[in-house]
């Protein structure tokens, strides 16, 4: 392999011309600026430059060389600028939160991404524990959780609160607990953990969802309230994902006595920087949980 601090050297020699003024271009001595090229040479096994006293003209071999030596030192320039650059509005961002934050944070960052679409969003819903995961992994550049992380390498910051909703069909005016017995619970992946945040700070018979009669499921965080608009039941979810159903006139928030907020921790990995693109998507995703 040619050695291209050697060859930077000889390549500026036959554009300047004259050994003492490549040492001076270079920072360099002229005898530094002899032996690159003859270390050249010997690494190459081909005479490069044929003396004439103080003058020298190139060989056979040193103008092929030049000719293919100066568009390779200009490829390595430039993909050692591109390295070195950090861009704020190019490159993939690798994201992933609960459901509830994505219905809020997906349609944003989509928005960021059409501004500037060099931007590359990957946003994945998943549960706490996937994301603490992905994030031990270094395998996404940001997380967001609704339960502290436990792993030493995580590093979190609380930066925002949702509240959590009791959310029943329409015609329901006003809220009991004989009322909720009597419409059963629709049931979803966090429902027992929600509900019981929610459910046992307002209501003293509340033990647990187990206990309510099942009127129907759903893993999909935007269908979880199809069954309730269709009258089938009620459930509690955050806040974020009852903003995000596509029919709001059919379902009904009811505000307890008590009302009761999920933290949201931004959360990365100690050991990984953040480039200027992560810190773009950041901001802009701080900037609309602070507004929520």
């Amino acid at each position: 392999m040619i050695n291209a601090v050697w060859l930077k050297t000889f390549c500026t020699l036959v554009e300047v011309g004259h050994f003492t003024q490549t040492a001076q271009k270079l920072l360099m001595t002229q005898s530094g600026v002899s032996q690159h090229v003859r270390k050249l040479e010997e690494q190459i096994g081909a005479r490069l430059l044929i003396r004439q006293g103080k003058q020298f003209s190139l060989s056979d071999a040193g103008l092929r060389l030049y000719e293919k030596g100066k568009p390779l030192l200009r490829s390595l320039s430039s993909m050692a600028n591109e390295i070195a650059s950090d861009p704020p509005y190019e490159g993939s961002v690798r994201v992933m939160s609960p459901g509830s934050v994505g219905l809020k944070l997906y349609p944003k960052l989509l928005a960021l991404q059409t501004r500037h679409p060099d931007l590359l969003i990957d946003y994945r819903f998943a549960p706490n524990e996937d994301i603490q995961q992905a994030l031990c992994d270094s395998k996404i550049h940001l997380g967001f959780m609704s339960i502290r992380p436990t792993e030493a390498d995580i590093h979190y910051e609380l930066v925002a609160y949702e509240p959590l909703l009791l959310v029943t069909p329409k015609d329901v005016p006003s809220i009991s607990w004989q009322i909720l017995v009597e419409l059963g619970f629709i049931d979803h992946p966090d429902a027992a953990h929600h509900s019981g945040l929610l459910l046992s700070a307002n209501f003293a018979q509340f033990q647990h969802s187990d206990l309510l009669a099942k009127k129907g499921f759903s893993n999909q965080i935007g269908l979880i309230l199809e069954p309730v608009s269709k009258g089938l039941g009620f459930t509690v979810l955050p806040a974020f994902a009852v903003a995000a159903f596509h029919n709001p006139d059919a379902i009904k928030v009811h505000h307890l006595n008590v009302p009761v907020s999920e933290p949201i921790y931004l959360c990365t990995h100690r050991q990984t920087g953040k480039p200027n693109r992560v810190e773009t998507v950041t901001n802009e995703a701080l900037r609309w949980l602070s507004t929520s």
